[in-house]
């Protein structure tokens, strides 16, 4: 009688490795576990702002880094552009609760691969993960038309928002004034001097249209407490 020595199948393809960076410590550990029950995915480490999370990526050499864009001190956005000059080949893509309309564009131009809204869900999410690991650009149906829009031609800037139109530093600058901080306190977080905080609170109001630096504080207010109930 023939015996038949087991049949060993073909070893397990290796996991992607993603790191995650968000400030939340639950909301790391539901992604945590949600990519670990992934078969081909698995985290490689976790952090909670930028600084920690630029050494860990030195460290952990993943092959995605997964990152929300409100983050204490340095935000998503300067990571991104921090992990662009430093690590080039790693993809990133961002996870974050703010409007694509608003921030999406502004990740694609500082280097990332892809936006997910935090409300998309796990599948969504997941799907991302993948089609930015194989090498795509991943946003949803609705940011995909409007930057093909954006590509069409001047036509297609006219409804475009103000605040879209502002520099990222301009941006950076004006969240700050709508979250309260006074000029010197955005000057030591941003790491620029007070000259340049007052050239940029200029520009922003002549860009956005407003007669007073009180219409400016009271817009920016307005605009980051309406994403914060968004």
């Amino acid at each position: 009688m023939k015996t038949h020595k087991p049949v060993h199948g073909a070893k397990p393809a290796p996991r992607s490795r993603v790191f995650l960076v968000d400030d939340h410590p639950m909301m790391r550990a539901g992604l945590a576990g949600l990519i670990q029950s992934q078969p081909d995915l698995e985290v490689v480490g976790e952090a909670s702002d930028a600084p920690s999370a630029l050494q860990g990526i030195m460290a952990a050499r993943p092959d995605l880094v997964l990152t929300d864009l409100t983050l204490p001190g340095r935000s998503g956005l300067e990571l991104i552009k921090d992990l662009q000059a430093q690590r080039p080949e790693v993809p990133i893509l961002v996870l974050s609760m703010h409007d694509e309309l608003v921030y999406a564009e502004r990740v694609l131009r500082a280097g990332g691969r892809g936006y997910v809204m935090k409300e998309s869900g796990g599948e969504r999410l997941m799907a991302a993960i993948r089609e930015v690991l194989s090498g795509r650009v991943s946003v949803s149906p609705r940011m995909a038309s409007v930057l093909l829009d954006s590509l069409s031609g001047p036509r297609s800037r006219t409804g475009t928002s103000p605040i879209a139109k502002l520099s990222d530093r301009e941006f950076e600058v004006f969240q700050r004034i709508g979250q309260g901080l006074p000029p010197r306190e955005i000057a030591a977080e941003l790491g620029i001097s007070l000259k340049t905080v007052d050239v940029h609170r200029a520009n922003l109001k002549s860009k956005l249209s407003l007669a007073h630096m009180s219409d400016l504080v009271r817009h920016a207010v307005q605009w980051v407490n309406g994403q914060k109930a968004g």
